[in-house]
């Protein structure tokens, strides 16, 4: 039977409108961005605002009572350790001076050198310490070089020496310090002479350290009892910094840790390590208006003098506090993790379409996520899933 050519095209006309409506009727790809699962690196970190601070500042105050003399000295004006003249105090009137300001001239005396004793004996015990973290470094060097121990051994070994070489300049500012006031106490002593004859020389106050001066107290002449302040001094280059971090991350933080400090106006960022961890907690109103729990972590600069010399007192830094360390773990992308029935879930493509699939995780931090059990290494997954995305979906790959 031979068919007639108008039955044949009606028959291809008929089966093209079916294979339409098949067609029409069959879902459409999801257009979806996709990722590969990784085996990689993840550092967990902690984020926040910080400042920057000098270590050590002195506050020279009036050891005497009397009239100042106008203080000429300015901020950011350059003093020597006891070579810059601060300040000149005129006597007070004698008949105020009776045998109480005698008596309290004498005990100050007496706390200044039991002050000085104080700081011998923590120099000592600062040099033993440090000695010690010095020979455990060189080992950890050589061990390290060996790959004997890991890098976290060594950082910490690293750490501590560079935390005890700065511990000895402390110490040294202390002995200065207490040098300094035992000099002050002695002086105002001698403004008794035989017994309680006022001395009517005027008192001179000089720098206790080398460094610039941070805020004058009292620029203008007036008159100013015993102790009260005049001028702060403090070392540029002795710089650390104070990073107020949210209580439940500050738990998390371990002294010596490693910090990052970005945006603090240079071209790389700089590095550090976490000097310690406060343990008093602070109430402080976030920008949103909620109370949050935060502390303070202290770090101290691993970096060379002119790396951090445009650097000053109160300058705002970005820091990055680095928690802990994974290596070969599997990561994926943030992005592609949603909640789901409580539970944590991702799209995973197989034969380009869409499976739902139940994950648990680990460590995270702002990018990559390390997943625990659910995915292996070159599996496919979908990132920022949309709705229109389900379990079953035919997906489309962009480019």
């Amino acid at each position: 039977m031979k068919l007639s050519i108008h039955t044949i095209i009606w028959t291809l006309v008929a089966i093209g409108i079916v294979v339409a409506g098949v067609m029409a009727f069959m879902p459409k790809p999801v257009d979806a961005e996709t990722e590969m699962v990784r085996i990689g690196d993840l550092r967990v970190s902690v984020q926040e605002d910080g400042k920057t601070r000098i270590r050590e500042k002195y506050i020279v105050s009036s050891p005497v009572a009397g009239r100042l003399s106008r203080i000429e000295l300015k901020p950011g004006d350059e003093v020597c350790c006891d070579g810059s003249l601060i300040a000149v105090i005129l006597p007070a009137d004698p008949s105020m001076l009776d045998a109480r300001s005698l008596a309290e001239a004498k005990a100050r005396v007496e706390q200044a050198k039991a002050s000085m004793k104080r700081a011998e004996a923590n120099a000592k015990r600062v040099q033993v310490n440090f000695e010690l973290s010095q020979k455990k470094h060189e080992r950890a060097k050589r061990m390290i070089e060996a790959k004997s121990i890991s890098q976290d051994e060594y950082d910490v070994a690293r750490s501590a020496f560079l935390a005890n070489t700065q511990a000895i300049r402390t110490t040294k500012f202390d002995s200065e310090i207490a040098k300094f006031e035992l000099k002050m106490a002695e002086a105002a002593l001698l403004q008794f002479s035989n017994g309680d004859e006022f001395n009517s020389k005027p008192f001179e106050v000089s720098s206790p350290i080398g460094g610039k001066v941070l805020r004058v107290f009292q620029e203008s002449a007036t008159v100013v009892g015993v102790g009260a302040p005049l001028i702060e001094i403090g070392d540029p280059q002795n710089l650390e910094i104070e990073i107020d971090v949210l209580s439940t991350d500050a738990v998390r933080i371990r002294p010596h840790a490693t910090v990052t400090i970005e945006h603090w106006g240079g071209d790389e960022n700089l590095t550090g390590n976490v000097r310690v961890i406060e343990p008093a907690a602070f109430t402080k109103v976030s920008s949103l208006g909620v109370e949050e729990q935060r502390v303070n972590v202290i770090a101290e600069f691993n970096e060379p003098l002119d790396r951090i010399a445009k650097l000053g007192d109160g300058y705002r830094v970005e820091a990055r506090i680095t928690i802990s360390d994974l290596e070969n773990v599997t990561l994926i992308p943030n992005s592609a993790l949603f909640r789901s029935q409580r539970e944590w879930h991702v799209f995973k493509i197989i034969n380009n379409i869409a499976q739902l699939q139940e994950v648990d995780i680990g460590s995270q931090n702002e990018s990559h996520t390390e997943i625990l059990n659910g995915l292996s290494a070159s599996d496919e997954v979908i990132v920022y899933p949309g709705d229109d995305i389900e379990a079953g979906s035919k997906v489309k790959r962009l480019d």
